[in-house]
């Protein structure tokens, strides 16, 4: 069973329901969930608490899910230029190395000669490898924080 709803990072998603009926709800349980680390009652809200980020790397492209608040200050996101673009479909090569941050939008991205994507949305941290060439197929209007090296 997969876990629902965007969990943000330094942030609690709180419920209207009781810590028992949340854990029992066929739909959000702890166990179903990996992500959910924390649950926590107080005055009957019940606040979820994601634990950790997780970098994973295909195709040659780093994604990083809802990196930590803490690491976008320090690599100083929130002052890097913004990019966006509505859904559309276009050919990108990366000359220098790419690291970029989504604040909105969902992306497939295909490297070259590949017949396989990679999917990046909102709350992605994503670097891309100096030298790439693929097709973007914005789905949803991208909204995005880039650097690059």
């Amino acid at each position: 069973m997969a876990c629902l709803g965007t969990f943000m990072p330094n942030q609690s998603l709180r419920y209207t329901q009781t810590k028992q009926s949340f854990l029992s709800s066929p739909v959000y349980s702890a166990s179903s969930c990996p992500s959910l680390s924390l649950v926590r009652k107080r005055r009957n809200l019940v606040s979820v608490i994601r634990a950790e980020s997780m970098t994973t790397e295909k195709l040659g492209i780093k994604i990083e899910r809802n990196p930590p608040e803490s690491k976008l200050t320090q690599l100083g996101i929130r002052k890097w230029p913004k990019w966006g673009c509505p859904p559309s479909k276009f050919p990108w090569t990366y000359d220098a190395k790419e690291t970029c941050y989504l604040l909105e939008g969902k992306v497939k991205v295909t490297p070259s000669g590949s017949n396989e994507s990679v999917e990046i949305a909102a709350g992605d941290l994503v670097e891309f490898p100096k030298g790439m060439s693929c097709t973007w197929d914005v789905s949803v209007a991208v909204d995005k924080h880039y650097n690059f090296e």
